[in-house]
């Protein structure tokens, strides 16, 4: 069963990973917009794998429902296909290749620093599994950990949420 999740999530992963990358490149934004569906609900199912039933569900009802219906809509409000695209000319090709070459060295170094740093700060600290590890990903854990222990967190960003909401709501009134 083990080899099983392991092929799955493989698959999964890779699907992804394709998804994001077609997203992307794609000059059409309502095909980038379903590649985007795609991803989430291959997410999704990585979610499921880790047993994360909740996460898994809210992924899906959230982002492939809400905000990509939100997105879709931006995307023909703005009417995309009818803006013209423009030409950009060619570069004019400058001696000083320098900054080329020491941009892509640069970007490497950094590379290499950030996977060092994720390597040493992540080695040999989580050898063995939280004993909540089963139970992380399900709505009883997560509604104990928010309206027990984070109370006062998810009241504030209530309150913070609610004023935003009614500062939109000012800006976006037409004075009459």
């Amino acid at each position: 069963m083990e080899n099983i999740e392991k092929y799955i999530f493989y698959i999964l992963a890779v699907l992804a990973i394709a998804s994001a990358i077609l997203m992307v490149t794609r000059k059409n934004p309502i095909v980038s917009a379903l590649w985007l569906i795609f991803n989430f609900f291959t997410v999704s199912g990585i979610y499921l794998l880790l047993k994360a039933q909740f996460i898994a569900i809210i992924q899906v009802l959230v982002y492939a429902g809400a905000i990509m219906v939100l997105f879709l809509f931006v995307i023909m409000l703005l009417n995309l296909d009818k803006i013209e695209t423009v030409v950009i000319p060619e570069p004019v090709k400058s001696k000083n290749d320098y900054k080329k070459l020491t941009a892509v060295l640069l970007s490497i170094f950094l590379m290499l620093l950030l996977a060092y740093s994720v390597y040493f700060a992540f080695s040999g600290k989580y050898e063995v599994a939280s004993p909540d590890a089963l139970n992380i990903g399900k709505a009883e854990f997560l509604g104990n950990k928010l309206f027990l222990e984070y109370s006062y967190q998810v009241e504030i960003i209530g309150i913070l949420l609610l004023v935003a909401i009614i500062g939109a709501v000012i800006l976006a009134k037409k004075k009459l």
